[in-house]
């Protein structure tokens, strides 16, 4: 289904509900939207396969854009709320978008991207207001009626995942053009295991430029449930949501369930959350004893997955399979999971190698054919470089993510990006981004420098190296802290060895 479909059936059932202020969309509001800004795009010329971007904070008409690129057959690419202004612009040039939408919330920054940086974009569109330069969102779609485009079809997402050059990469994969509500729906599977189905009261906790936040909301659309957003996560309210609006399932990542687990025992047992059913977590290896402690909250009604936003391949764990198998991220749901050594070989069943996945999901990164290249093997296979092992049963076990990559809270950031920022400094001779053990996030942002004078080693340096990083890249890629070295460790090749400096800073395994 789609919310057109639901509109006709049940018009005023509740499709969004917003986490601050209760106001709700039905889904005859839902389907009215993005029905006027479907045809706001075919009238200035979007036709399907055409690329459409959205910069903003969640909000009340995020999941109506969305709805309405989805509608109009597009590619939608959602950019990071916390990115400077050079960083979206790099994305909005790099995946082509005629229309970009953001908010007046995010004026400061869209404020300072230069039509002529960004010369493909022939509409700006701005909601809650406006700025030089953008038209007011809600007068240019009042001029749209609101039936849906004769042309409608299934559109789709590009999402922008940095690569080991530090650029972010669009993440493409073809789209069908099926008539809405036909085409292939990978979360169909997903949604059946966990149990959701219509009438689902979902949490939608996280930001919605995320892969899974976005798809996983809009699918709910597919089946007549209601999505409770939040405009950003905070662990109490989380827990007055379920309550209020009787949440039945949600989608977490670790670092949500850690903080609601921190909260004091007399607030976490103040609020009823007997109404969930189907709970389910991915993004980040969770400890094993916090979601130990979230079954025992909860019941055993956490799933799991892993996947990336490539598609590359999919596991899944039922909360029983994993109860039995602490640690594991469970089975590949489509086609096999594969182990392979540097040389291409599957290694033994508990040995660890690079992930890789039959299936027959394909993608490609946007302009750039040689890491497409690196990311399919002579079989077919697909990774993304996450390293890990399989058990006798086939249950997979993750053990790294990208080797150097940092989670942070759910959040993937690729040190190279800061990297790239930091060695500029005319007082940095080399440097080194890694993650570092966190207790709330997982991991945290260091930086090693090496001074181009060690007199300069110390808290004004650190404290300048940090500024400088946040005036040119999004507060979250920079660093929290900097430690000193007077040589990193390189090889004679020029490679930096991150592991050895890595592991001063992680406890030793079974230590």
């Amino acid at each position: 289904m789609h919310p057109g479909a639901v509109a006709r059936r049940t018009p005023d059932l509740a499709a969004i509900v917003m986490g601050s202020n209760g106001e709700i969309v039905t889904y005859r509001q839902l389907d009215e939207r993005s029905n006027r800004l479907a045809q706001l795009f075919r009238d200035r010329g979007l036709a399907p396969g055409d690329s459409f971007a959205i910069f903003m904070e969640n909000n009340v008409r995020y999941l109506e854009i969305t709805w309405a690129a989805q509608r109009a057959g597009l590619y939608c690419t959602p950019i990071n709320s916390h990115l400077t202004a050079p960083e979206v612009q790099y994305i909005v040039d790099d995946c082509e978008a005629r229309v970009l939408v953001s908010s007046k919330r995010l004026a400061e920054v869209v404020g300072r991207i230069s039509p002529e940086a960004t010369p493909r974009v022939e509409s700006r569109l701005m909601v809650d207001g406006v700025i030089d330069g953008w038209e007011s969102y809600e007068d240019a779609v009042a001029e749209y009626p609101p039936e849906p485009i004769a042309d409608e079809c299934e559109g789709g997402f590009a999402f922008y995942s940095s690569g080991t050059t530090g650029r972010p990469k669009g993440i493409v994969r073809p789209l069908s053009f099926a008539p809405m509500g036909e085409g292939p729906n990978p979360l169909t599977a997903f949604f059946q295991w966990c149990g959701f189905g219509e009438g689902s009261v979902y949490l939608s906790p996280a930001p919605l430029y995320h892969a899974a936040p976005i798809a996983w909301s809009m699918e709910i659309h597919r089946i007549a449930g209601t999505v409770v957003l939040m405009e950003r996560f905070d662990a109490e309210q989380a827990l007055a949501l379920i309550e209020r609006y009787g949440v039945t399932c949600g989608q977490f990542v670790p670092t949500m369930f850690i903080r609601m687990l921190k909260l004091p025992e007399d607030m976490r047992s103040r609020y009823d959350v007997s109404s969930l059913r189907s709970v389910v977590h991915a993004a980040a290896p969770c400890p094993v004893d916090v979601k130990q402690r979230m079954m025992e909250w909860w019941g055993p009604i956490i799933f799991e997955y892993y996947s990336s936003s490539e598609g590359a391949g999919a596991t899944f764990v039922t909360p029983e399979e994993w109860l039995a198998r602490p640690g594991t991220v469970g089975k590949a749901m489509a086609g096999a999971a594969h182990v392979l050594d540097d040389d291409g070989n599957e290694v033994p069943v508990g040995e660890a190698g690079t992930l890789w996945f039959e299936g027959p999901l394909g993608f490609e990164y946007r302009n750039d054919p040689a890491k497409t290249a690196e990311a399919v093997n002579a079989h077919g296979y697909k990774t993304v470089g996450d390293i890990g092992y399989l058990d006798d049963e086939g249950y997979l076990y993750l053990t790294d993510r990208k080797a150097h990559m940092i989670i942070s809270g759910g959040v993937n950031i690729y040190p190279q990006e800061a990297e790239n920022v930091l060695v500029m400094h005319p007082k940095v001779a080399d440097v080194a981004v890694i993650g570092v053990p966190d207790d709330d996030l997982g991991e945290q942002v260091k930086a090693v420098v090496q001074p181009m004078r060690w007199d300069d080693a110390g808290p004004d340096l650190e404290a300048e190296l940090i500024e400088y990083c946040r005036a040119n890249l999004a507060a979250y890629k920079c660093p929290r802290t900097i430690d000193f070295e007077q040589e990193l460790p390189r090889l004679d090749t020029g490679k930096l060895y991150k592991r050895q400096l890595r592991d001063r800073y992680w406890p030793a395994p079974g230590g």
